[in-house]
C-alpha cells in the first residue's frame, strides 16, 4: 500500500481509531452473531459456558450466521466490504485479491508436455476454509487428438506459458458482492493440462509421447497445501467446471481419504460438480471418432481411458469391472461415493449437445432435433431424480459457478449460493447429530433445514424457459435476444407447440416470455 505519511494528522488519528474498532467489532463478531438469537443476556451466559479450549482457539474470521440478515443479503453483503476494505490503513499491504502462480516441488508430476503441474493460491489467513477448484476443457484420447490438441491449446497441456497470477470469479471471487458465503476463503485454482478428466497417473517416458497426471496432480497440491494451513482446515471443498466437475467426481473420495490418512480426519471433505455430470446416450447423428468434439461420449472415454491409463474410485471400479469407463459418467459414479457431492448442472448443457450432434449454429433446427434437445432435458432430469443436493436449471449453457453472473440465475426462485449456503448449512447441521463426523455420514443424512431448498430443478422442457438464464446472443449479429425471439430464431413452431398444449398461441407466447 502507498504510504500515507502525508497525510493530515486527524486522518492518521480517524484511522487509529477504526483499526481499534474494526479490533473490537471482530473480537465480538461471534457474540454479536448470536445475539439476534438468544439476546444479550443470554448469549454472555452461552459464552462463560464455552470450554476453555474453544476459547483458545479464537474465532474464526468473520464467523457471522448470515441466516440472521438473509431478509436484508445485498445490504449486509456492501457493509461487509466497507468493512474489509476499511481494515487497509490498519496494514502494510493491500489485501491482495489475485491468486498467485506455485509450480509443483515434485517436478516428476507433470503437464502432457512434460513440464511442472502447479496451482494459483490466494491465502486468507484466519479462515479455515479451503476451496480447491478443477479447470476444465476437454480431453484428447489418442496420439492425433492430442497432437491437434497440443497445437491449438497449449496451455492445456503445457505450464510454460501460465501467467504469474489469477484473478478469481464467481465462487473463487474475493469480492463479498460477487461470492457471498467463499469470498474469504483460502482459493486454489489447479490449472487442467493433463487432458484425461483429471484422472491419470501415467508419467512421459522414451515410450509415451505425453503425461497423463491429473489424479497425481491433485494428490499433489494437496501434499503441498498440507504445509500451507490446509491441516488446520475445518472444511475442503474440492470443486470443479466441466471436465473438471466429472474431475470432482472421479477424485473427491481419494482426497477425504488422503486427508484421513495424513491424520487430518476433522477435515470435511466435500464436491461441488459444475457441467461435469454427462450422459452416455446415443447420439443425434452418428459419426466416426475422429475428433473430441465429434466422437460420441462412451467412445471416446473408452479410448481415453486405456490411452491415460485413467484411475476412478475403487468402489465405482469395482461395479463396473471391467467397463471401469462407466464411472465417468455422474449418475453412474454418484452412488458409489462416500463424501457429499452437491451437483450443478444446466438441464441443456452446450458441451452435452455439441458431443451428441447437436450444433446451434444459428440455423433453425428441424423437429426432430426438437423431439432430441426435449428428451435430453428429460433424460438428464432422471438422472438427478435422487441426487439430494443439487441445482438445475432449464438453460442452454455451460459451466456456471465462475461465472460473474452465477448470482443471478435463480430455479424455483432460489440463486446457487444460496442453495450452496443451504447445504453448507445442512451439513454442519448434521455433524452434531453424527459424532463419527464421516464423510459418508454427511452424504447419507442431509436433510434440507426449513426454508433452505437443496434439491433444485427446472420443470419447464424448452431451453431457457427460465427467465433467470443467462443473456442469448444472436451469433451473426452479436445483438441480445428475448426467449420468444431466441425459440423462432431456432425454428420452435408456436402454433404447432400450442395445439399440442391443446392452448391459445398468444397465451403460450406469454408463459414463454414469463418463464412459465
Amino acid at each position: 500500500m502507498r504510504s500515507r505519511g502525508r497525510f493530515r494528522s486527524s486522518t492518521g488519528l480517524s484511522a487509529v481509531r477504526s483499526c481499534l474498532l474494526l479490533l473490537i467489532i471482530h473480537m465480538s463478531a461471534p457474540v454479536e452473531a448470536r445475539r439476534v438469537r438468544g439476546g444479550r443476556a443470554q448469549t454472555r451466559r452461552v459464552q462463560q459456558q464455552q470450554p476453555e479450549q474453544q476459547r483458545m482457539e479464537g474465532p474464526e474470521s468473520f464467523p457471522l450466521d448470515f441466516s440472521a440478515v438473509e431478509s436484508n443479503m445485498d445490504n449486509f453483503m456492501v457493509q461487509v466490504k466497507n468493512l474489509a476494505q476499511s481494515l487497509y490503513p490498519c496494514s502494510a499491504q493491500k489485501l491482495q485479491q489475485d491468486m498467485k502462480l506455485h509450480l509443483l516441488k515434485n517436478v516428476s508430476v507433470t503437464c502432457n508436455d512434460g513440464s511442472p503441474a502447479g496451482y494459483y493460491i490466494k491465502e486468507s489467513k484466519g479462515s479455515r476454509r479451503w476451496l480447491l477448484f478443477l479447470e476444465g476443457g476437454w480431453y484428447c484420447f489418442s496420439k492425433q487428438t492430442c497432437n491437434s490438441r497440443y497445437e491449438t491449446m497449449r496451455n492445456l497441456m503445457s505450464s510454460t506459458k501460465w501467467p504469474q497470477s489469477r484473478r478469481g470469479t464467481g465462487i473463487l471471487s474475493a469480492e463479498p458482492e460477487e461470492n457471498p458465503h467463499w469470498w474469504n476463503a483460502n482459493m486454489v485454482f489447479i490449472p487442467y493440462c493433463s487432458s484425461d478428466v483429471w484422472s491419470g497417473a501415467t508419467p512421459k517416458t522414451g515410450h509415451s509421447d505425453y503425461a497423463f497426471m491429473g489424479s497425481l496432480i491433485i494428490k499433489e497440491v494437496v501434499t503441498e497445501l498440507l504445509t500451507k494451513g490446509l491441516d488446520k482446515a475445518k472444511v475442503l471443498l474440492l470443486a470443479g467446471s466441466s471436465a473438471g466437475g466429472t474431475g470432482v467426481l472421479l477424485n473427491v473420495d481419494q482426497v477425504a481419504e488422503q486427508m484421513h490418512s495424513a491424520g487430518h480426519r476433522g477435515v470435511q471433505v466435500r464436491g461441488l460438480a459444475d457441467s461435469g455430470w454427462f450422459l452416455d446416450n446415443k447420439q443425434y447423428k452418428f459419426t466416426d471418432c475422429l475428433d473430441t468434439i465429434s466422437c460420441a461420449p462412451t467412445e471416446a472415454i473408452k479410448r481415453g481411458i486405456r490411452y491415460w491409463a485413467g484411475l476412478v474410485p475403487e468402489t465405482c471400479r469395482q461395479a463396473h469391472v471391467g467397463e471401469e469407463w462407466n464411472c465417468f459418467f455422474g449418475y453412474k459414479v454418484y452412488p458409489t461415493l462416500k463424501s457429499p457431492v452437491f451437483v450443478v448442472q444446466w438441464v441443456f448443457d452446450e458441451a452435452q449437445l455439441t458431443v451428441d450432434n447437436i450444433h446451434l449454429t444459428g440455423q433453425p433446427v428441424h423437429e426432430a432435433q426438437w423431439r432430441y434437445i426435449e428428451n435430453l432435458g428429460q433424460e438428464l432430469r432422471i438422472t438427478l431424480r435422487d441426487i439430494p443436493a443439487m441445482f438445475a436449471p432449464a438453460c442452454l449453457s455451460h459451466e456456471l459457478i465462475t461465472r460473474t453472473y452465477w448470482m443471478d440465475i435463480q430455479v424455483k426462485g432460489t440463486s446457487l449460493p444460496r442453495a450452496l449456503h443451504c447445504w453448507d448449512r445442512s451439513l454442519q447441521s448434521n455433524l452434531h447429530l453424527n459424532s463419527s463426523h464421516s464423510n459418508h455420514s454427511l452424504k447419507s443424512r442431509t436433510p434440507p433445514l426449513r426454508g433452505c431448498p437443496l434439491h433444485l430443478i427446472d420443470s419447464c422442457p424448452w431451453p431457457h424457459c427460465n427467465p433467470t438464464c443467462p443473456t442469448i446472443r444472436d451469433q451473426l449479429t452479436g445483438q441480445e435476444m428475448s426467449v420468444v425471439q431466441f425459440l423462432k430464431h431456432m425454428g420452435f413452431d408456436v402454433q404447432k407447440m400450442a395445439q399440442q398444449q391443446g392452448m391459445d398461441p398468444k397465451r403460450l407466447l406469454g408463459m414463454l416470455s414469463n418463464g412459465s
